[in-house]
């Protein structure tokens, strides 16, 4: 991983809170985890068309993967690419447990409102989406199943689920590079399946810069990312070139 890029911009989100904007065509969005206790739910839209949106299944089943780690792509649900993980020393994010909600964050961790608590308050994950899509005309009829990065989840040959606490690190990092004008929606509220006995998630670093042309196409080269490459660019052939 490149550890000293030219960066544009930076800025940190304290644990619960949430984030989005516009990540644009050849660049990159490093996620860092700082102090080793963060899970960031993300979801990707086309910043062109919002309808076209992130699609758990297609990206997995393409890839033949129950994870994402550096050299998988993210797929949107028409066959295009949004991002390429280009790096990452996490080495392991969920992608089948989705959000928590108000009722799972109670029942956890109690209740901390925003008229005792300001920004100590504890916000579930769906929540945080939620704030953030209604930025851009969206709402709950527009979540979908999410990444959770910087979280690992292990299945046993039952199904059963488990949560891999051990498995963050201080400073842990994963970049995204982008191959769609993509509105990316971040809560860094705790993972549902998270076993701290309290309500503490970690702040997230993100950092914003160009990509860079070692860096730029590094999604492995299985025949589904081949034709999702070729469709994302077709997309932007017939749409005059857009950046």
């Amino acid at each position: 991983m490149e550890h000293n890029p030219n960066i544009d911009w930076k800025l940190t989100i304290p644990g619960g809170c949430h984030w989005s904007g516009i990540l644009r065509r050849g660049t990159t969005l490093r996620l860092t985890d700082i102090d080793g206790n963060a899970n960031v739910a993300a979801l990707f839209y086309n910043q062109e068309e919002k309808l076209e949106r992130y699609n758990m299944a297609d990206t997995l089943k393409a890839q033949h993967t129950f994870y994402l780690t550096q050299g998988h792509a993210c797929y949107s649900d028409m066959g295009r690419i949004f991002c390429c993980i280009t790096a990452d020393t996490a080495g392991w994010h969920d992608t089948v447990c989705g959000l928590s909600n108000a009722k799972l964050i109670e029942q956890k961790y109690g209740t901390a409102r925003y008229q005792a608590h300001r920004n100590q308050m504890f916000r579930s994950g769906l929540d945080g989406i939620l704030i953030e899509l209604g930025k851009w005309g969206l709402g709950l009829r527009d979540v979908v199943a999410n990444i959770n990065f910087f979280s690992k989840v292990t299945a046993d040959q039952a199904g059963q689920l488990t949560f891999q606490r051990d498995h963050r690190s201080p400073n842990a990092s994963v970049d995204l590079s982008f191959e769609m004008n993509t509105l990316v929606v971040l809560s860094m509220a705790p993972h549902p399946l998270d076993t701290a006995p309290t309500y503490a998630p970690g702040p997230v670093q993100l950092s914003i810069f160009p990509t860079q042309p070692t860096t730029q196409w590094l999604c492995s080269q299985r025949p589904e990312n081949i034709r999702g490459r070729h469709n994302t660019q077709q997309f932007y052939c017939l749409h005059g070139g857009t950046q």
